[in-house]
């Protein structure tokens, strides 16, 4: 998803023609929260007439409203000010309108429908299209998508980048460029985040080596996982599961009695995985 505003973009006046008109260069929009959209026209009047304002108005509540001043930290009029990303509520019908020395003209409405992803998290396994967007005269001929890579970036071609079964190692920083033979732009960079469950699940002995009965003894369970594991298990072979459900589990003062096999579980909201089991032999 590419991260613009919603620009407003003041009509470009068409001269040497007689009458009235305003033309948008798209009449229907449908756009998502939180990327943007530009929405921008030509117009023509009379002969001898002069413009004296110019306005976009939106359809709220039954009825034309102007675009207020409170908006222009969030809508950029052409070199003017940034603005934030769309919203839901931006979701109306917006009309260009002008006013002449002669008379007054408005055109017909634009219709801009703003609508949420499916999801906003990435989880491993499932399909995510990343898709590039751009409006040029002449339309775009490349489209290229870099992911940052190290020191460095691995580009993709294509206004599509489709993840069929998205991995975890596909997490990272992307971007895409769009060119045609007047030049190349470049979106902003978006974070992806790929959701999965706990991998590499194994246990360590601290210390390593001799176990002596008496001494102190700590059992690490590791994971990889995203989000963090938020919930660990420790087993012993053929007992029911122990005390404890820290990263750690702690002998204090071990026994002889202690000795056996141990593994530990992990879990978090996308699944759970148990580790291979490690021997603890206490030696008398």
């Amino acid at each position: 998803m590419l991260f613009m505003f919603l620009r407003l973009q003041g009509g470009r006046l068409v001269l040497g023609q007689d009458g009235w008109s305003v033309t948008y260069t798209k009449n229907s929009i449908c756009a998502l929260k939180g990327s943007t959209v530009d929405l921008s026209c030509s117009y023509t009047y009379p002969r001898g007439h002069t413009v004296t304002t110019t306005t976009w108005n939106k359809w709220k509540s039954l009825t034309w409203t102007q675009i207020p001043d409170k908006y222009e930290d969030r809508i950029e009029y052409r070199g003017n000010k940034e603005n934030d990303y769309l919203r839901l509520n931006d979701s109306a019908g917006y009309r260009f309108r002008f006013i002449t020395s002669g008379g007054k003209f408005a055109g017909s409405p634009v219709s801009l429908t703003v609508t949420v992803s499916p999801s906003g998290e990435r989880v491993e396994g499932s399909s995510v299209t990343l898709t590039c967007s751009s409006d040029a005269n002449p339309p775009v001929d490349k489209y290229t998508w870099y992911k940052k890579n190290g020191g460095g970036y691995q580009s993709m071609t294509g206004p599509q980048h489709v993840f069929n079964q998205i991995q975890s190692s596909d997490s990272g920083e992307y971007y895409c460029e769009s060119q045609n033979e007047m030049g190349t732009d470049r979106s902003r960079t978006i974070n992806m985040d790929v959701k999965y469950g706990p991998k590499n699940t194994s246990v360590s002995v601290s210390p390593s080596g001799e176990i002596v009965e008496g001494s102190s003894v700590t059992l690490t369970c590791s994971s990889d996982a995203n989000p963090d594991v938020d919930k660990y298990t420790w087993y012993k072979k053929n007992r029911a599961s122990l005390t404890g459900s820290e990263k750690t589990y702690n002998f204090t003062t071990i026994r002889s009695e202690d000795s056996g096999e141990y593994y530990c579980g992990t879990e978090n909201k996308y699944g759970r995985l148990n580790s291979s089991s490690v021997s603890v032999d206490v030696q008398c």
